[in-house]
């Protein structure tokens, strides 16, 4: 019994951290995934973890065990938040495509996330879905919030990360490469597009007598959808450039908020 008073408080903060990230961990936390499996595999991960670590007991009454609560979760939600993050890089170069090719208007419902999403950024990132479980991804997600505990233990202290502003300068950094790296997915096909727009201005001023509005309409969806389909062997090894990052910046977060095991 007194093994149990002393190993529970510690399998509970175990639990939150990892329900917690996979609230929003790209894949699981998705509205397709039933809350049991969610609820089923956070536990057994737990499981495995305090199994495998064999984590310190820790006191589990007072004010200090509701913080550590709070610091699990925290932790959780920056290690999903880091990851989901990148992979909103394939639907924010696909809204910039969308704006160009003239399909903003026509956005649908993304059934994985349950917002409404532009046609080529949810068709890419069904596509980016598919190679990131085609290369076990998720088993590196799995990884990354098992091994966190060798970097960032629950006796650790991320509220003085965050006090000391070096968590909220890795996520602006992070967020502003994430845009960087849509505006390169996204560049050969707005960039072409541009093209068609300077090239549809000429056509306008040297042959008034066509109606431009409605030639540039089908014009650029034509351009738009040929280069797409140029582009697609291609998108395979943008992505596995994506997902490195991805896993680049679990990484540096985990050093960030922790510290490198020895």
């Amino acid at each position: 019994m007194e093994w149990l008073e002393q190993s529970v408080p510690v399998f509970m903060l175990i639990f939150c951290r990892i329900t917690s990230f996979f609230v929003v961990a790209p894949i699981y936390s998705s509205r397709g995934v039933p809350s049991s499996f969610k609820i089923g595999i956070s536990f057994m991960v737990s499981v495995l973890v305090f199994l495998t670590f064999w984590l310190q007991p820790t006191g589990s009454a007072g004010i200090s065990y509701v913080m550590l609560i709070v610091q699990e979760v925290l932790v959780g939600l920056l290690l999903g938040f880091t990851a989901f993050l990148m992979m909103a890089v394939v639907q924010t170069a696909g809204a910039l495509i969308d704006i160009q090719i003239g399909f903003s208007m026509a956005n649908v419902i993304d059934p994985f996330t349950g917002v409404s999403t532009p046609l080529i950024g949810n068709f890419k990132y069904m596509l980016a879905l598919l190679v990131f479980l085609s290369m076990n991804g998720h088993h590196y997600l799995l990884d990354a919030i098992m091994y966190s505990y060798e970097w960032m233990p629950v006796t650790g202290n991320v509220f003085a990360k965050i006090g000391d502003g070096s968590v909220t300068d890795f996520l602006v950094t992070t967020f502003a490469y994430s845009f960087v790296l849509a505006l390169q997915m996204s560049a050969p096909l707005v960039a072409s597009l541009f093209l068609t727009d300077v090239g549809l201005g000429f056509l306008a001023r040297t042959a008034p007598q066509f109606n431009v509005f409605v030639i540039g309409i089908i014009l650029k969806m034509l351009v738009g959808l040929i280069l797409l389909l140029l582009l697609m062997p291609g998108l395979v090894a943008l992505f596995d450039h994506l997902f490195d990052k991805m896993f680049t910046a679990l990484q540096e977060l985990l050093g960030v908020i922790g510290r490198r095991p020895a």
